[in-house]
């Protein structure tokens, strides 16, 4: 992991249960610490080493705001997982769970080299209103047009009979 994906996570899981401004601040933080100590001569992989997983980092930094009343985020539970990592072809899965106590929610992006993240998964209420609209929309539309059609159908249909009627009679 790179210094950019370090601080990406961090963020992303500061985002969890701080606030915008607290989120920035810490992040910028630890922006200067990372380069204080590599103009020290310290490598990139060592500095971020030394500071472990950003998840855990960012949770301990949630909780000491906690204990010190200053936490002003969403107070959502947020974990964030790699559940497949594609090196070859630049992308790379994330699966993130957020919600308070049991009414959590789980999403998974992936992202790209870009960094612009998918969404990938439909609440099912949401695809069954989906479906219940599209097909009340054609239901109406049908019966639309067979009330629009049937004034003039039926008198087609009545005539069309009576022809053959007669033309059967001779």
């Amino acid at each position: 992991m790179n210094r950019i994906e370090f601080i990406e996570k961090l963020q992303r899981a500061l985002a969890g249960g701080l606030n915008s401004r607290q989120v920035t601040e810490n992040v910028r933080y630890y922006q200067e610490y990372i380069d204080m100590e590599i103009r020290k001569g310290r490598r990139e992989t060592e500095v971020l080493a030394s500071l472990g997983d950003p998840r855990l980092l960012a949770k301990s930094i949630i909780e000491a705001n906690k204990r010190a009343g200053r936490s002003e985020g969403t107070n959502l539970n947020y974990d964030e997982e790699i559940v497949d990592s594609d090196n070859g072809g630049g992308k790379q899965k994330y699966t993130y769970t957020y919600g308070y106590g049991t009414n959590q929610q789980e999403n998974v992006y992936e992202e790209n080299m870009t960094g612009h993240p998918r969404v990938f998964r439909v609440p099912g209420w949401l695809i069954l209103l989906i479906v219940t609209v599209v097909v009340l929309l054609i239901i109406g539309v049908t019966f639309s047009l067979i009330s629009v059609m049937a004034p003039i159908l039926i008198p087609v249909l009545i005539i069309t009979l009576i022809i053959k009627v007669f033309q059967n009679n001779k």
